[in-house]
C-alpha cells in the first residue's frame, strides 16, 4: 500500500511541475518582474498589446530599473501569419520615443504568442513616469496602431 500511495503522490508532484513548467507567465528575460499590460490595438487579422516591465538594479550607489518592453499578439485569422514588431519606449516627462527593439513571429491560427520581450533600457531612478508603445503588423500590411502600456519607474 506504501509504495502505491508514494507513487501517486509522486505522479501529482511531477504532473503539477509538468504544468507549471509548460504555462510560463513571465518570460525568461524578466524573471524577477512582473510583466503589466496595456490596451489593445488591432489590424486585420492580428491583435497586440503592448506590455512593461520594470526590475530593480543599482548603478554603484543609485538605484536603476530595468525597463523592458514586451508584446502580446494573436491571430484571430484562419491562417498562419507572420507577423513583425517594434516597441519605443519614453520618459513621459517630455522625452521623446525612442526605439528599444523589433523582431519577428510565427503565429498559428487562432493562436496567441508573447509575452515576447522586445527590447529593454536601464535607467536611473526618478520620480516619473516611464511608457512604451508597440504596433505591429501582418506579413508585409500596414502597422497598426499604438499600443501603450505604463509604469512607475520606480515604485516599490
Amino acid at each position: 500500500m506504501l509504495p502505491r500511495r508514494t507513487g501517486t503522490v509522486l505522479g501529482a508532484a511531477v504532473l503539477t511541475m509538468l504544468t507549471v513548467l509548460a504555462v510560463p507567465a513571465v518570460p525568461a528575460g524578466a524573471h524577477a518582474a512582473a510583466v503589466a499590460c496595456g490596451g489593445g490595438t488591432s489590424t486585420g487579422r492580428v491583435a497586440v498589446n503592448g506590455c512593461i516591465s520594470a526590475e530593480r538594479g543599482s548603478a554603484g550607489r543609485f538605484p536603476t530599473r530595468e525597463i523592458t518592453a514586451h508584446i502580446r499578439a494573436r491571430n484571430t485569422g484562419s491562417r498562419g501569419v507572420d507577423i513583425a514588431y517594434e516597441a519605443f519606449f519614453r520618459v513621459v516627462d517630455g522625452g521623446h520615443w525612442e526605439k528599444v527593439g523589433s523582431g519577428r513571429v510565427h503565429v498559428r491560427a487562432g493562436e496567441s504568442a508573447g509575452p515576447l520581450e522586445v527590447g529593454s533600457t536601464t535607467r536611473v531612478c526618478g520620480p516619473v513616469r516611464v511608457e512604451i508603445r508597440v504596433h505591429a503588423r501582418a506579413g508585409g500590411a500596414a502597422w497598426s496602431g499604438w499600443s501603450p502600456a505604463a509604469t512607475r519607474q520606480c515604485q516599490t
